[in-house]
């Protein structure tokens, strides 16, 4: 029998809570943060977030590059897929913002369709997400949404098959990949549909060691596909019945981790031009928090479900059909 921490002190009760006639929040959950190994991961994250961008501006003003920075944002400014992604950036993280997943097989779906080679696509999508993956991973931490167990379990096997998939997409010619890919989104296009008419399970104790291979299989189809950890993980893991708040933080949390290692390995196969589509996918999620925030006040989750659904599987099968037929 489980003996429960009630944290008595808060002084308003959880609205939803106490709606559903349902106890106290735990103190644990409640004062996460104040726990040291969650503040150290957060400063970990926050660390490892800091770097990048000094990285990212060491390339761009000191890097040995033939023209100076400011002819390099110049010449993006001019460039038209800077903008194709900027518009697929916002679209995919307005998307992201209002449902907590879907932004890598959104910004990929789009990226595909206006020419991007499947290395490409993948690799600018998880070098963008490693900002947003690396909030939302520290806000789930601060507000103790992460189930410790459940993202140990992840961690690893999801980092590996993310590594596999790194190098399926190094070693297999584009133009042969492109058609498997776009099927796989296709696939995952009809998977998120399909979830606006499925109901959750009563919820169980988790069962860590079916973890580990489902996070293996979520990381090598988000990386050979440019995304889909988060609908095949996030929604296994809830669908079979796993509390839903802090599945959703120890995936997302996991998946900054996942993001930064597959982004680190990019790094070395990606031609330079990646980074157009890089800059063009985070400055247009940037922009995207309102429009998020106005899809999740107006239109119902089921219907966001059926929207994305199809708008994904529509592009996907675009993809797929011209891929076929060249």
């Amino acid at each position: 029998m489980k003996i429960r921490h009630l944290d008595l002190d808060h002084p308003e009760p959880n609205p939803e809570h106490d709606a559903l006639a349902l106890p106290p929040v735990e103190y644990e959950v409640q004062h996460a943060f104040e726990r040291p190994a969650i503040r150290i991961l957060s400063f970990g994250v926050v660390g490892v977030l800091m770097g990048m961008l000094v990285f990212l501006a060491y390339r761009l003003f000191m890097g040995g590059n033939s023209q100076s920075g400011q002819e390099l944002i110049v010449q993006t400014l001019n460039d038209p897929m800077f903008w194709t992604a900027v518009a697929v950036g916002l679209l995919a993280q307005a998307i992201d913002g209002a449902l907590g997943m879907a932004y890598g097989i959104t910004a990929s779906s789009f990226l595909l369709a206006a020419g991007a080679p499947p290395a490409m696509a993948s690799g600018a999508t998880h070098l963008a997400e490693v900002f947003t993956t690396g909030v939302s991973g520290v806000s789930h931490l601060r507000l103790g949404n992460v189930h410790k167990r459940l993202f140990v379990s992840l961690l690893l096997p999801g980092i590996i098959g993310a590594l596999v998939g790194v190098y399926i997409l190094g070693q297999i010619e584009g133009a042969v990949l492109k058609p498997w890919v776009s099927a796989y989104l296709l696939v995952m296009g009809l998977y998120v549909f399909s979830k606006a008419f499925r109901r959750i399970s009563a919820r169980r104790e988790l069962q860590t060691r079916q973890v580990a291979p489902l996070a293996f299989v979520g990381g090598l189809l988000d990386t050979t596909g440019g995304g889909g950890w988060g609908p095949i993980v996030t929604t296994s893991l809830v669908g079979a019945g796993n509390d839903p708040r802090t599945t959703i933080g120890s995936v997302n949390l996991a998946e900054f981790f996942l993001t930064v290692t597959v982004a680190a390995s990019f790094l070395s196969i990606l031609e330079p031009s990646v980074w157009v589509l890089v800059a063009g996918l985070a400055c247009g999620g940037l922009i995207a928090a309102p429009f998020a925030a106005y899809m999740t006040k107006h239109l119902r989750a089921k219907v966001l479900l059926m929207l994305v659904g199809t708008l994904i599987t529509g592009i996907s099968g675009f993809n797929l059909v011209t891929a076929w037929s060249t």
